[in-house]
């Protein structure tokens, strides 16, 4: 097949994908209920016995899984401009992640913090309605950009991924065109040459280690992001590029398994790794970023299957867990941390042992988002808005809706 039958050959959405994200934040909850039991991280409420090997297991998620969900992230964008064009696009995401940032931020967000001052000072007896005023207590902050407030208490949170999401959307929409025609010459360049593949390691090296490696965003310089948005928004569907991933997949991995590897002694022995500047630290920093690039990569090309011939059409609406919770993951994601949060303020004076504990947690934890999104937010109309979902087909719905998501994704 010659290059112009092949350009923009792209099979559609990527399924497999949906549901890769949709995982990534089921993890959320595995990945939060551990930082209680870490030593390393300042998490909001602490067991009294913590152990280093969370933070060696969290390493294994955090390189690439918010890349992943970024890169997801773009991937819809460019799938929902093609619809709308780039004015309704903005106002699209305007909607469906600025409604939900705004509601999260003002009602779920300042838990947590309240829970952070009690788990500290047991004998502090503040009321939530009055630390609630006080959490909403800012001013501005522009060189934060894009997390442009700041007070004594206040935060975004969990909610830092859709505050990123957002900006990024707002700045790539005026770009768009000229991102898709580069796009299309990255895209035959790298099906001649594969080589290729393994460039995008090198910028995000360059920001991990130069613009130093931020703890609060899952351990990722948050302009790493935009990379991985921006990969996904040129070339993530292109078949042209698809197909070299494929193939290179296995390679790939066992590359980022070696880089991650080299880690090991600057986060266990060296300087601070997330900004310091000697030589060991810039090295860590450089390594964790291109180790990042390959597994995302790795991944894609291990899950990613070549089309084979058209796929019949779907009927009805699209039924079994994980079609509900790919539509489900926005909403998941905004609901999940404070209940993690609640829950562990409840469970960590307890005496028992440290698996228990987080067994209880998890189990808690996710069985109470589950109920909060099905009976709290899927039902209604006003809280679908709410949480960045789209109306429900028929106010009888019993099934998630079929076709693209509503999620960070889309």
């Amino acid at each position: 097949m010659g290059a112009d039958a092949e350009r923009g050959a792209g099979s559609g959405r990527r399924g497999e994908l949906d549901v890769l994200r949709a995982l990534v934040v089921v993890g959320l909850v595995l990945f939060h209920s551990a930082l209680v039991f870490s030593p390393d991280d300042d998490f909001y409420v602490k067991n009294a016995t913590t152990t280093g090997a969370v933070t060696v297991l969290a390493g294994f998620g955090v390189v690439w899984a918010m890349p992943m969900l970024f890169l997801v992230a773009g991937l819809g964008a460019r799938y929902s401009i093609r619809r709308r064009g780039a004015a309704r696009f903005v106002r699209e995401r305007v909607l469906r992640l600025g409604v939900p940032l705004v509601f999260g931020t003002v009602v779920l967000c300042p838990l947590p913090q309240w829970l952070r001052l009690r788990a500290a000072d047991p004998g502090h007896d503040e009321s939530y309605a009055r630390f609630w005023g006080r959490f909403l207590t800012v001013g501005p902050d522009p060189a934060d950009f894009p997390f442009v407030l700041r007070g004594d208490h206040f935060e975004t949170g969990h909610l830092w991924f859709v505050v990123l999401l957002l900006a990024f959307c707002l700045l790539l929409a005026p770009l768009a065109a000229s991102l898709t025609r580069g796009a299309d010459r990255a895209a035959d360049a790298v099906r001649r040459r594969p080589a290729l593949l393994l460039l995008p390691a090198l910028p995000l090296a360059a920001i991990d280690a130069l613009l130093g490696m931020e703890e609060d965003y899952a351990g990722w310089n948050r302009w790493a992001y935009l990379l991985f948005f921006a990969y996904g928004f040129a070339l993530a569907d292109d078949e042209r590029v698809r197909a070299p991933t494929r193939r290179a997949a296995v390679r790939v991995g066992v590359l980022g398994v070696v880089l991650f590897a080299g880690t090991a002694p600057g986060f266990v022995a060296g300087d601070d790794p997330f900004t310091a500047w000697t030589p060991s630290a810039l090295v860590t920093r450089a390594l964790f970023g291109a180790a990042g690039w390959c597994w995302v990569l790795a991944i894609l090309g291990l899950l990613d299957r070549p089309a084979r011939g058209p796929r019949p059409a779907r009927r009805g609406r699209a039924t079994g867990v994980l079609p509900y919770l790919a539509v489900a993951a926005l909403p998941l994601y905004v609901l999940h941390q404070p209940v993690v949060v609640a829950f562990a303020y409840g469970v960590v004076g307890w005496s028992a042992p440290a698996g228990l504990k987080y067994a209880v947690i998890v189990a808690a934890s996710s069985a109470t988002i589950v109920v909060l999104y099905e009976y709290g937010v899927r039902r209604w109309a006003a809280t679908r808005w709410l949480f960045g979902m789209r109306p429900a087909p028929d106010a009888a719905e019993a099934r998630p809706e079929p076709g693209p998501p509503p999620s960070p994704s889309r």
